[in-house]
Protein backbone atom coordinates (compact mmCIF):
# COMPACT_ATOMS: atom_id res chain seq x y z
CA UNK A 1 0.00 0.00 0.00
CA UNK A 2 1.26 3.38 -0.83
CA UNK A 3 2.31 5.95 1.60
CA UNK A 4 1.37 8.91 -0.63
CA UNK A 5 -1.88 9.32 0.85
CA UNK A 6 -3.49 10.49 -2.41
CA UNK A 7 -7.54 11.31 -2.56
CA UNK A 8 -9.70 9.11 -4.23
CA UNK A 9 -10.31 12.29 -6.80
CA UNK A 10 -6.76 12.26 -7.32
CA UNK A 11 -6.66 8.18 -7.67
CA UNK A 12 -9.01 8.51 -10.57
CA UNK A 13 -6.78 11.75 -11.75
CA UNK A 14 -3.65 8.87 -12.09
CA UNK A 15 -5.68 6.53 -13.86
CA UNK A 16 -7.45 8.46 -16.08
CA UNK A 17 -4.04 10.06 -17.10
CA UNK A 18 -2.56 6.05 -17.37
CA UNK A 19 -5.49 5.47 -19.60
CA UNK A 20 -4.68 7.97 -21.97
CA UNK A 21 -1.19 7.78 -22.04
CA UNK A 22 -0.43 11.18 -23.72
CA UNK A 23 -0.95 15.09 -22.61
CA UNK A 24 -3.91 15.68 -21.30
CA UNK A 25 -5.51 19.16 -20.88
CA UNK A 26 -7.55 20.25 -17.55
CA UNK A 27 -11.34 20.38 -20.04
CA UNK A 28 -10.22 17.08 -21.53
CA UNK A 29 -9.95 15.61 -17.98
CA UNK A 30 -12.71 17.04 -16.83
CA UNK A 31 -14.55 15.58 -19.42
CA UNK A 32 -13.25 12.14 -18.56
CA UNK A 33 -14.60 12.17 -15.09
CA UNK A 34 -11.94 13.35 -12.29
CA UNK A 35 -11.58 17.09 -11.96
CA UNK A 36 -7.78 18.34 -11.14
CA UNK A 37 -8.27 20.99 -8.84
CA UNK A 38 -5.37 23.31 -7.99
CA UNK A 39 -4.17 21.73 -4.59
CA UNK A 40 -4.30 18.45 -5.97
CA UNK A 41 -2.25 19.33 -9.24
CA UNK A 42 0.20 21.01 -6.57
CA UNK A 43 0.56 17.85 -4.53
CA UNK A 44 0.44 15.36 -7.63
CA UNK A 45 3.47 17.53 -9.26
CA UNK A 46 5.35 17.70 -5.84
CA UNK A 47 4.82 14.23 -5.62
CA UNK A 48 6.24 13.73 -8.88
CA UNK A 49 3.52 11.88 -10.17
CA UNK A 50 2.47 14.25 -12.86
CA UNK A 51 3.72 16.75 -15.02
CA UNK A 52 2.20 19.78 -15.69
CA UNK A 53 2.49 22.57 -18.32
CA UNK A 54 2.03 25.30 -17.27
CA UNK A 55 3.14 27.76 -20.07
CA UNK A 56 -0.32 27.87 -21.97
CA UNK A 57 -3.94 28.09 -20.79
CA UNK A 58 -5.63 25.04 -20.53
CA UNK A 59 -2.65 23.37 -18.72
CA UNK A 60 -1.55 20.13 -19.56
CA UNK A 61 -0.93 16.79 -17.31
CA UNK A 62 0.69 14.09 -18.72
CA UNK A 63 1.56 10.74 -15.78
CA UNK A 64 5.53 11.18 -14.74
CA UNK A 65 7.29 7.91 -14.18
CA UNK A 66 7.23 7.79 -10.48
CA UNK A 67 2.88 8.01 -11.87
CA UNK A 68 3.12 5.08 -14.12
CA UNK A 69 4.49 3.02 -11.19
CA UNK A 70 1.99 4.74 -8.78
CA UNK A 71 -0.88 3.43 -11.30
CA UNK A 72 0.90 -0.06 -11.28
CA UNK A 73 0.67 0.16 -7.79
CA UNK A 74 -3.40 0.67 -7.87
CA UNK A 75 -3.98 -2.04 -9.57
CA UNK A 76 -3.29 -4.55 -6.82
CA UNK A 77 -4.83 -2.47 -4.29
CA UNK A 78 -7.50 -3.06 -2.07
CA UNK A 79 -10.58 -1.38 -2.67
CA UNK A 80 -10.88 1.55 -0.44
CA UNK A 81 -13.19 1.97 2.89
CA UNK A 82 -16.80 3.34 2.11
CA UNK A 83 -16.39 2.91 -1.44
CA UNK A 84 -19.72 3.00 -3.79
CA UNK A 85 -20.52 0.25 -5.87
CA UNK A 86 -18.55 1.89 -8.68
CA UNK A 87 -15.59 2.11 -7.09
CA UNK A 88 -15.96 -1.65 -5.62
CA UNK A 89 -16.40 -2.68 -9.36
CA UNK A 90 -13.68 -0.28 -10.62
CA UNK A 91 -11.32 -1.65 -8.45
CA UNK A 92 -12.57 -5.59 -9.00
CA UNK A 93 -11.88 -4.80 -12.76
CA UNK A 94 -7.66 -2.68 -11.49
CA UNK A 95 -6.90 -5.83 -9.95
CA UNK A 96 -8.15 -8.68 -12.77
CA UNK A 97 -5.60 -6.36 -15.14
CA UNK A 98 -2.83 -6.59 -12.06
CA UNK A 99 -3.14 -10.35 -12.45
CA UNK A 100 -3.13 -10.80 -16.22
CA UNK A 101 -0.01 -8.19 -16.15
CA UNK A 102 1.60 -10.66 -13.72
CA UNK A 103 1.04 -13.10 -15.75
CA UNK A 104 2.27 -12.04 -18.85
CA UNK A 105 5.16 -10.21 -17.30
CA UNK A 106 3.62 -6.74 -18.81
CA UNK A 107 3.76 -3.01 -17.42
CA UNK A 108 0.81 -0.40 -17.84
CA UNK A 109 2.64 1.37 -20.85
CA UNK A 110 2.34 -2.02 -22.71
CA UNK A 111 -1.39 -1.87 -22.74
CA UNK A 112 -2.38 1.77 -22.11
CA UNK A 113 -1.12 3.12 -25.95
CA UNK A 114 -1.71 6.43 -27.55
CA UNK A 115 -3.70 6.63 -30.58
CA UNK A 116 -0.98 7.43 -32.46
CA UNK A 117 0.38 3.85 -33.14
CA UNK A 118 -2.95 2.55 -33.98
CA UNK A 119 -3.89 2.15 -37.49
CA UNK A 120 -7.18 1.17 -39.74
CA UNK A 121 -6.63 -2.81 -39.90
CA UNK A 122 -7.97 -2.74 -43.37
CA UNK A 123 -5.71 -0.10 -44.63
CA UNK A 124 -2.95 -1.80 -46.35
CA UNK A 125 0.70 -1.49 -45.57
CA UNK A 126 3.13 0.11 -47.46
CA UNK A 127 5.46 -1.89 -49.75
CA UNK A 128 8.87 -2.42 -47.40
CA UNK A 129 12.46 -4.05 -49.06
CA UNK A 130 13.43 -7.50 -47.93
CA UNK A 131 15.50 -6.48 -45.16
CA UNK A 132 12.64 -4.59 -43.75
CA UNK A 133 10.35 -7.26 -43.85
CA UNK A 134 9.81 -10.40 -42.56
CA UNK A 135 13.66 -11.47 -43.07
CA UNK A 136 14.51 -8.94 -40.61
CA UNK A 137 11.90 -9.84 -38.06
CA UNK A 138 13.38 -12.96 -38.16
CA UNK A 139 16.67 -12.15 -37.67
CA UNK A 140 15.75 -9.97 -34.53
CA UNK A 141 13.83 -13.11 -32.78
CA UNK A 142 16.43 -15.46 -33.63
CA UNK A 143 18.90 -12.97 -32.09
CA UNK A 144 16.88 -12.29 -28.98
CA UNK A 145 16.51 -16.36 -28.78
CA UNK A 146 20.50 -16.44 -28.81
CA UNK A 147 20.63 -13.69 -25.72
CA UNK A 148 18.15 -14.95 -23.21
CA UNK A 149 17.95 -17.84 -21.24
CA UNK A 150 14.16 -18.51 -22.06
CA UNK A 151 11.19 -17.41 -23.87
CA UNK A 152 10.01 -14.42 -22.41
CA UNK A 153 13.15 -12.61 -20.49
CA UNK A 154 14.10 -9.41 -21.12
CA UNK A 155 17.09 -8.17 -23.37
CA UNK A 156 18.10 -4.86 -23.88
CA UNK A 157 17.58 -2.83 -27.30
CA UNK A 158 21.47 -2.03 -26.81
CA UNK A 159 22.34 -5.95 -26.52
CA UNK A 160 19.85 -6.21 -29.51
CA UNK A 161 21.34 -3.85 -31.41
CA UNK A 162 24.52 -5.02 -30.97
CA UNK A 163 24.07 -8.52 -32.30
CA UNK A 164 22.64 -7.04 -35.71
CA UNK A 165 24.94 -4.61 -35.68
CA UNK A 166 25.12 -5.05 -39.68
CA UNK A 167 21.15 -3.18 -39.84
CA UNK A 168 20.76 0.20 -39.77
CA UNK A 169 19.09 1.58 -36.66
CA UNK A 170 16.24 2.96 -38.42
CA UNK A 171 15.39 -0.65 -40.10
CA UNK A 172 15.28 -1.69 -36.68
CA UNK A 173 13.12 0.85 -35.34
CA UNK A 174 10.48 -0.09 -38.06
CA UNK A 175 10.51 -3.44 -37.97
CA UNK A 176 10.05 -3.44 -33.43
CA UNK A 177 7.60 -0.93 -34.39
CA UNK A 178 5.54 -3.86 -36.65
CA UNK A 179 6.38 -6.42 -33.89
CA UNK A 180 4.74 -4.78 -31.07
CA UNK A 181 1.58 -5.16 -32.58
CA UNK A 182 1.71 -9.05 -32.43
CA UNK A 183 0.31 -10.26 -29.46
CA UNK A 184 4.03 -12.43 -28.51
CA UNK A 185 6.21 -8.97 -28.67
CA UNK A 186 6.58 -7.04 -25.94
CA UNK A 187 8.40 -3.54 -25.60
CA UNK A 188 8.74 -1.89 -22.39
CA UNK A 189 10.02 1.88 -20.93
CA UNK A 190 12.71 1.19 -18.32
CA UNK A 191 10.81 1.91 -14.92
CA UNK A 192 13.62 2.93 -13.18
CA UNK A 193 15.23 6.01 -15.42
CA UNK A 194 18.19 6.62 -13.13
CA UNK A 195 19.44 3.47 -14.55
CA UNK A 196 19.61 4.45 -18.11
CA UNK A 197 22.81 4.34 -19.98
CA UNK A 198 23.60 6.96 -22.92
CA UNK A 199 23.89 3.21 -24.63
CA UNK A 200 20.93 2.33 -23.38
CA UNK A 201 18.74 5.67 -24.11
CA UNK A 202 20.26 5.86 -27.79
CA UNK A 203 18.76 2.03 -28.12
CA UNK A 204 15.18 2.74 -27.52
CA UNK A 205 12.63 2.67 -30.06
CA UNK A 206 10.21 5.40 -29.88
CA UNK A 207 6.67 3.98 -29.63
CA UNK A 208 3.75 6.21 -29.35
CA UNK A 209 5.21 8.84 -27.36
CA UNK A 210 7.09 6.40 -24.98
CA UNK A 211 11.12 5.38 -25.67
CA UNK A 212 11.08 1.10 -25.32
CA UNK A 213 14.36 -0.07 -24.29
CA UNK A 214 13.74 -3.93 -23.47
CA UNK A 215 12.24 -6.49 -25.65
CA UNK A 216 10.69 -9.87 -24.50
CA UNK A 217 9.15 -12.32 -27.05
CA UNK A 218 6.71 -15.25 -26.16
CA UNK A 219 7.05 -18.58 -26.56
CA UNK A 220 5.19 -19.70 -29.57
Amino acid sequence: MSADDLTPSEILVLLALMAESRPVTNTELKALGPELRADSRKKLNRLKLVETDTRARPFTHELADGGWARCYEELAADVPPRSNPAARTLYTMLRSLRRHFDRHDLRPADVFLTAEISEDPAEPEPARSVSEGSDLEDRIRAAYARHVARPGAWIGLADLRSALADVAKDEIDRALVRMYKLPDIHLVPEENQKMLTDRDRAAAVVIGNQDKHALAIEAP
